[in-house]
């Protein structure tokens, strides 16, 4: 199968290790970063282009833009995973639309596009008779979206919550393990490359409001918006909030939920119990999902990460091939 990949930031790099790391049939005929791109139908040669990346350099030619890319390149399949832009979507929302356009299937890492368009894109895809998959958007490796759409269809799901936001966990966890201020546990964060030099994305609970969007837009069928999820950050807790819930046997995480019934979306810090399974440690993220049938799930796994995301990349990859592709 022939695949496009737009974006080789630490997701593009990673599919790309891992395309040649195994053995899964698949041939990348096109590539591009912000600054250049690769047009090659028998095959781009990942190893050189990732040797660039490493030096500092473009990926390919300057004189090919990712647009070039996405129009010219042959290919089943594009991967988008350029940076996400929440303002307006862009330019991943057009390299979206414009490969589905050509009927061409699309996978992506971007959260933009999928919370702000994803029932135009939808439309896109169906009248083009071609797929969006979009798992990597929520909880990395977690592939919490397949499991609701397909292992968990029948079933009604009546509540969702949990840790969507790796960088809060992180700092949640180290202010209650050794008492740590925010400030504190946010530069310990920012040094193992956990948080932004602008961290407000994370600890403000943008970022898990986002994911809290898309689930409910593409799998829970709510139609809501960003502005209309309730969103309380991290920023403001204390030690000592963190030391109070410690003597009863408790911690606090900020958790993203979901009560589609009621249109309730919010993210703010909670007190939990610190048997309770949502209490994860580190970057690791946690979701339950309570369900009629199935009853109460919970998902852990990495949130983030340049092979835990390309994870669920690929694994959005290979479901096109044997569903579609090959069937073509």
């Amino acid at each position: 199968m022939r695949i496009a990949i737009l974006g080789f930031g630490s997701v593009g790099r990673g599919i790309a290790r891992a395309i040649l790391a195994k053995n899964l049939d698949i041939l990348v005929t096109g590539l591009a970063d912000s600054r250049s791109g690769i047009i090659d139908p028998v095959g781009v040669d990942l190893e050189a282009a990732l040797a660039r990346k490493e030096e500092g350099a473009p990926c390919g030619s300057t004189d090919i833009r990712p647009t070039d890319v996405v129009t010219r390149a042959d290919y089943d399949v594009m991967v988008e995973v350029t940076p996400t832009n929440v303002e307006n979507g862009g330019p991943a929302l057009h390299h979206i639309q414009t490969a589905l356009r050509r009927k061409k299937h699309v996978v992506t890492s971007n959260k933009g596009p999928i919370a702000l368009a994803y029932p135009e894109l939808l439309a896109i895809a169906e009248e083009n008779g071609v797929t969006l998959r979009y798992e990597a958007t929520v909880c990395g490796a977690i592939p919490l979206i397949h499991a609701m759409q397909e292992g968990l269809a029948g079933n009604t799901i009546s509540r969702l919550y949990g840790v969507f936001n790796g960088t809060c966990n992180y700092i949640l966890t180290r202010m209650a393990a050794e008492g740590l201020t925010y400030a504190q546990a946010l530069a310990e964060a920012r040094e193992l490359g956990y948080a932004e030099a602008d961290p407000t994305y994370d600890v403000e609970g943008i970022d898990a409001a986002i994911k809290l969007v898309i689930l409910a837009n593409t799998v829970l069928h709510m139609q809501t918006t960003l502005d209309r999820v309730e969103r309380t950050g991290i920023a403001l807790l204390t030690p000592e909030a963190l030391q109070l819930a410690e003597e009863q046997e408790c911690t606090i995480r900020l958790i993203g939920e979901i009560i589609p019934k009621a249109g309730v979306l919010r993210v703010s810090p909670r007190i939990l119990t610190k048997t309770h399974p949502l209490v994860v440690e580190g970057t690791l993220n946690a979701v339950t999902v309570e369900t009629d049938l199935a009853g109460d799930l919970t998902f852990i796994g990495k949130g983030a990460g340049s092979t835990e995301t390309a994870s669920a990349v690929i694994g959005d990859i290979l479901y096109i091939r044997d569903r579609y592709v090959q069937s073509s």
